[in-house]
């Protein structure tokens, strides 16, 4: 979920426009992450197809992007308080599961695991969430000014078709290597006896996230395509200035 533009209703009892300095500000925000995710998008052309093997051989793909996806990625933890302080429209419940999904992936499997780096599903993975960031970033920014072309609006419910299970893909990969790793070792994990008297098995935690791809997943996808038929579909909510999630 993202920091989204408030459209002004023209219903009585409707929330009124944002401050012009919060106006700024989610511009601000969304216009940051488009360049953001941007960078990362060329760091992928720059890493495969502009440099050559002797490159990838002297720098994994994670040590060369780590920092930008570090950053960008859990910069999106922002758009739960933009939620939760009303700043946006989102629900801060359903923004939360979204936004620490993401994280999870980043911190809690790429970062935590030597597998995980290495896993095939992290390019695939970045670059479905590249395109899609820098897709809907923009087509939040420019709603914030009321300026969003056809085509943004078009490529913003149109893409997702493609990217989203690109990047379920590329995630469950980057889980699949992760647990590989967890099962034959003890990281991050806490086993009796302790002073907390408590349990946690990491390599457990991982397949309880994995398996909830399999009831989560399909719903949000079918949300967007609901989303699609009353943006595209000629329908009574066409107008572009709807919120996406």
């Amino acid at each position: 979920m993202s920091a989204k533009a408030v459209s002004k209703s023209s219903k009585p009892g409707a929330s009124k426009e944002p401050s012009a300095v919060t106006k700024l500000y989610l511009f601000a925000y969304n216009a940051g992450q488009v360049v953001g995710w941007s960078y990362i998008l060329w760091q992928l052309v720059n890493y495969y197809i502009l440099q050559g093997p002797e490159f990838r051989a002297q720098v994994t793909l994670w040590e060369y992007t780590r920092l930008a996806v570090i950053i960008f990625q859990n910069a999106a933890f922002v758009e739960i308080l933009n939620a939760s302080f009303g700043l946006v429209k989102s629900n801060p419940v359903v923004t939360g599961f979204q936004v620490f999904s993401r994280m999870m992936v980043v911190v809690g499997v790429v970062m935590a695991t030597p597998t995980g780096k290495v896993s095939p599903g992290l390019p695939i993975a970045l670059l479905a969430w590249a395109i899609t960031e820098i897709i809907r970033y923009g087509y939040y920014a420019l709603n914030i000014v009321k300026v969003v072309p056809h085509f943004v609006v078009f490529l913003r419910y149109t893409t997702f078709i493609v990217l989203y299970p690109i990047g379920v893909t590329g995630e469950l990969l980057c889980f699949w290597w992760a647990q590989s790793y967890a099962r034959e070792n003890s990281v991050w994990s806490v086993v009796m006896p302790n002073k907390w008297n408590a349990t946690f098995s990491y390599f457990g935690f991982l397949w309880i996230v994995m398996l909830g791809y399999i009831p989560i997943f399909p719903q949000l996808y079918l949300h967007m395509f609901a989303q699609r038929r009353k943006i595209l579909g000629g329908g009574a909510s066409s107008s572009p200035q709807k919120k996406a999630k």
